[in-house]
C-alpha cells in the first residue's frame, strides 16, 4: 500500500470526489495526486521497465522515439551517476520522467497533447532521477555544463542523482552557429522521450502518493482564513520578441501574456515548458517547473502558518512601458485577491533585475509584504551591484548565487562537446578557457540552472 501525504487538504473540501469523473472531464475540485517510484540506479536492458528501484530502458527502443523528428541526425543514449567524473555539456534541458494516468491526455498539454488544464487526476513521477537533453555538438549562450563528480558536483541537483541521458545532433543549420538557439529538435525530443518512459509506471502502484488539494478561494473556511493571504508571484524567462525562445505555458509562449492568475497544481502537473534563451545558471529547467521545492513549501504551510492562494503568473519583458503594465496588473490581480504577502521569483538577471524591482516596489506599495528570490552578478571581483535596479522597497531579497563565481576544473570524461564551452558563445565559457591538458576554468554564469531558482539552492552566505 502506497503511502499517503496530503498538502492544501481541508475537511470536506473533496467531498463527493469521484476519480472516474476524470476521465469526463467533470471536476470538482482541483486535486492533483503525485504517484511516486524512487528510482535508485538506471540500466540498459531488453525492455523498458520499472521494479524495486531499478528503471531499465532499451536503448534501442528510446533512439526510435527520438528520431520520430526527421531533424535528429545522430543519437545516443547515456547514463550517468552521482560520482561520476564526468561532465556534460552543453546541456539543454532536463526533464522529469513522468505519465499522466487520469485527469489527462499527457505531462505536456498545449505542447505534446491537446490543451487541457493541468492539475488534476494523478501523474506518476520516476523520481531521484532524471532525463537530461546534451547537444553532440554545438552551444550557445542559453547552453550549459553539469558536473556529475568532483569539486562541483553538488552544484546542480543533477549532480546528485542518476540521469539518463539524450545525446544529439540535428540539421537545424539556420542555427548552428548562432550563438541563440531554440533547440527545438533537441529539447522536443526530451520531452517526447521523458513521456515515452514515464510509460513504464502507468499502471504500476506508487510507492507514496502525494496529494496536492488546493480548494476555490471561497470554500476554505474561517479558520484558513484567517491565515495571512500569499501567493507565489512567478516571473519567468519572457523576453524575447521572435517566437520559440521564450518560457511556454501550455504551449503558449510567455511573451504574449498579461499577468494571470493560476493553481499551482497547474505546474506541479506540467504546464510549463523551459525556454531557451538565458544564461544557464539562472534557468529554470522544465524539471524544476514541474518538482518546484518552493510551491511545495507554501503547500506544507497552507492552513498552518499561511492561506496559500495560488501562482500570480508574470512575464520579463524589454521595453519598458511592458514592465510597468505587468507590474501594475500584477499588482491588481494580488490586491483584488486580498493577498498579504507574496513570494516573487525571477529567473534571470540584468535586464530582468527592473522588472523584478518593480513587480516587488508595486507590491509593497499596495501594502503586500514582500520576499524576492532570484538570483545576483556581482562580477569577479565580488564588488558590483548585485543587481541592476535596486530600490529601499526590497528589502527582504534572498540570493541563490552570483552568476560571475569562477569556477576550475581539472581534465575529466566529457559528454557531448566541451569545446561548445569555449567556440560557442556559452554564457559561462570564451575563447581560451579550455586549456591544452584538458583542464578548463569557466563562471558560474554557464553551469546548467546551478542557482535553481525554483527554491533548490543549497548556498549560504557569510560575513567575513
Amino acid at each position: 500500500m502506497a503511502g499517503l501525504r496530503t498538502f492544501g487538504h481541508l475537511e470536506g473540501a473533496s467531498e463527493g470526489f469521484d476519480p472516474a469523473n476524470l476521465e469526463e472531464g467533470v471536476i470538482s475540485v482541483m486535486r492533483l495526486e503525485i504517484g511516486a517510484f524512487h528510482v535508485t540506479d538506471i540500466k540498459f536492458g531488453d525492455h523498458t521497465g520499472y521494479s524495486k528501484g531499478i528503471l531499465t530502458v532499451n536503448k534501442e527502443e528510446l533512439l526510435k522515439v527520438v528520431k520520430e523528428d526527421e531533424h535528429i541526425t545522430t543519437a545516443d543514449l547515456r547514463i550517468v551517476h552521482p560520482g561520476d567524473e564526468v561532465v556534460l555539456c552543453p546541456v539543454k534541458e532536463a526533464v522529469e520522467m513522468r505519465c499522466k494516468v487520469s485527469g489527462g491526455h499527457g505531462i505536456f498539454p498545449g505542447v505534446l497533447s491537446e490543451m487541457e488544464i493541468a492539475g488534476s487526476g494523478r501523474t506518476h513521477c520516476l523520481q531521484d532521477c532524471s532525463l537530461l537533453v546534451v547537444g553532440e555538438h554545438w552551444g550557445g549562450f542559453q547552453d550549459g555544463l553539469i558536473a556529475m563528480g568532483g569539486a562541483y558536483q553538488h552544484h546542480t541537483i543533477f549532480g546528485d542523482m542518476v540521469n539518463l541521458v539524450l545525446v544529439a545532433d540535428t540539421d537545424e543549420e539556420f542555427e548552428k552557429r548562432e550563438q541563440q538557439k531554440k533547440n527545438h529538435a533537441l529539447r522536443w525530443a526530451g520531452m517526447r522521450l521523458a513521456e515515452y518512459v514515464g510509460q513504464c509506471v502507468k499502471d504500476l502502484e506508487p510507492e507514496n502518493i502525494e496529494v496536492y488539494d488546493l480548494p476555490a478561494l471561497n470554500e476554505r473556511g474561517p479558520e484558513v482564513d484567517k491565515l495571512p493571504r500569499v501567493v507565489y508571484l512567478l516571473q519567468p524567462q519572457t523576453q524575447m520578441e521572435t517566437m520559440g525562445y521564450n518560457t511556454l505555458i501550455y504551449g503558449w509562449d510567455g511573451n504574449h501574456i498579461l499577468p494571470t492568475f493560476m493553481h499551482p497544481n497547474e505546474l506541479l502537473d506540467g504546464c510549463m515548458v523551459s525556454g531557451s534563451f538565458m544564461p544557464t545558471s539562472s534557468k529554470i529547467s522544465t524539471y524544476e517547473f514541474a518538482v518546484n521545492p518552493m510551491i511545495k513549501k507554501l503547500y506544507e504551510q497552507h492552513g498552518k502558518t499561511i492561506n496559500f492562494l495560488g501562482v500570480v503568473m508574470s512575464t520579463l519583458n524589454v521595453k519598458m512601458d511592458e514592465k510597468v503594465r505587468c507590474a501594475k496588473m500584477a499588482g491588481q490581480i494580488c490586491a483584488s485577491l486580498g493577498v498579504d504577502a507574496a513570494v516573487v521569483v525571477e529567473e534571470g538577471y540584468g535586464n530582468p533585475d527592473v522588472d523584478y524591482t518593480a513587480m516587488l516596489v508595486e507590491l509593497e506599495r499596495l501594502g503586500i509584504k514582500t520576499i524576492g528570490l532570484s538570483d545576483e552578478c556581482t562580477g569577479r571581483d565580488g564588488a558590483s551591484q548585485p543587481l541592476v535596479s535596486m530600490n529601499p522597497a526590497t528589502d527582504a531579497l534572498v540570493t541563490t548565487g552570483n552568476v560571475s563565481q569562477m569556477y576550475e576544473f581539472p581534465k575529466m570524461e566529457v559528454i557531448g562537446e566541451l569545446e561548445a564551452l569555449a567556440r560557442d558563445g556559452n554564457s559561462g565559457g570564451w575563447e581560451g578557457c579550455i586549456r591544452p591538458d584538458g583542464s578548463f576554468v569557466m563562471e558560474n554564469n554557464g553551469m546548467f540552472c546551478a542557482n535553481h531558482i525554483s527554491g533548490y539552492s543549497k548556498r549560504t552566505c557569510a560575513d567575513f
